[in-house]
């Protein structure tokens, strides 16, 4: 059985969490952590309903899933992401990333804003991340800048993402080829198919 440790269960973390969850109740050991709660406002993006409002986020893919165990905690340093087999980022947390990219462990690292998204390995050439993670400081909503909080202004490519990092993780597991790294560029992409299919 592989150890795998998820860090978010927001809107990456709570799709990618029951895809494994399907196929790896006899592959997976999840552990997941995430100190947030559930909110209104998530419920619009994030695998959860108004019934679990209030309720932590890792506790709630706890109760939920067989294969996952809940620790709603942050993760503050190195010594958490060892005796995992692979270590997966879907937080919106720039401290994180660099805590997991300056470790020694297997990583995926998961990340969706608005139309785009991006998967990374602890495979890519460390001197590509700076240009792969290239942008503003902060912390970011994978609802993107521009999210008027509305449903019509939902995007759905941190969906995408955690089913991108769902294949790549089962294609690891498996010793198959995966890539290094994938950008996701969902309206580029949407726009290219609209006018071949003209």
């Amino acid at each position: 059985m592989k150890k795998i440790m998820i860090i978010g269960a927001g809107g990456i973390g709570s799709f990618l969490i029951p895809l494994l969850d399907m196929v790896g109740k006899d592959r997976y050991a999840v552990t997941v952590y995430d100190h947030d709660t559930i909110e209104r406002k998530n419920l619009t993006y994030q695998n959860y309903c108004k019934e679990e409002i209030g309720m932590n986020k890792a506790n709630m893919m706890g109760e939920r899933y067989g294969t996952v165990n809940a620790e709603p905690y942050k993760v503050l340093s190195g010594q958490q992401l060892e005796g995992y087999d692979l270590v997966v980022c879907c937080a919106d947390n720039l401290d994180v990333r660099r805590t997991m990219y300056n470790s020694d462990v297997d990583w995926l690292d998961l990340r969706a804003q608005g139309r785009n998204g991006l998967l990374i390995s602890s495979q890519e050439d460390s001197k590509m991340y700076p240009t792969l993670t290239s942008g503003p400081e902060g912390n970011f909503s994978c609802q993107g800048d521009h999210w008027d909080k509305s449903t019509a202004g939902v995007h759905f490519t941190h969906v995408a993402v955690a089913g991108y990092g769902a294949e790549w993780i089962q294609r690891h597991f498996n010793d198959e080829e995966t890539h290094k790294h994938i950008h996701v560029r969902a309206w580029n992409e949407c726009k290219k198919i609209s006018k071949k299919s003209r």
